[in-house]
């Protein structure tokens, strides 16, 4: 009996393939925008002054993983919160629309308290900062929880007929 060999991605099915190449391009295009992002965020902080080579390069890709778990849970609740299951061949925009305001709202509090509870870290002079319930919290990181994930989401948005793949019968998304 010869019994054709069924690949891995056929053994998923379309809809869990595109479903786990859209989270696989987001956390990838998360990582390279949050990266860059810290890299040049790092004057606005007082480490850029005070920390040695080592010290910068390990706050860079701390935080940086911090940014890519903050977006995974971000995009994770949003279709939790939206019982948006089909993501991203429906309701994609919905789920962006919630993310990016979630990923906000918890770098606010993260800046909050390492700043001023924790005083894990310091802004220098040059870090612009947005009042938010009395507290002076660093624009650079907010901006940057508004544009990376804008700017990944809409990567997404524009890769989207590569891997969302249409059904028979079904229109294209």
């Amino acid at each position: 009996m010869n019994v054709p060999q069924r690949s891995a991605w056929r053994a998923v099915g379309p809809q869990w393939r595109e479903r786990l190449i859209a989270l696989a391009l987001y956390v990838v295009l998360s990582v390279v925008g949050h990266l860059l992002w810290e890299i040049a965020q790092l004057p606005l902080y007082t480490l850029w002054w005070t920390a040695s080579r080592a010290e910068l390069t390990f706050a860079v890709l701390h935080c940086t993983g911090g940014d890519v778990l903050i977006a995974m849970n971000a995009l994770f609740a949003s279709i939790v919160l939206l019982r948006a299951w089909r993501w991203p061949r429906i309701n994609a925009l919905q789920v962006a629309a919630l993310a990016v305001p979630l990923g906000i709202a918890y770098t606010a509090f993260s800046e909050w308290l390492n700043v001023y509870v924790r005083q894990s870290w310091a802004y220098d002079p040059a870090m612009p900062t947005v009042p938010i319930l009395g507290y002076q919290i660093g624009g650079s990181p907010l901006a940057q929880w508004f544009i990376v994930p804008a700017a990944v989401f809409a990567a997404l948005s524009w890769m989207r007929r590569w891997y969302v793949q249409s059904e028979p019968g079904a229109p294209e998304p």
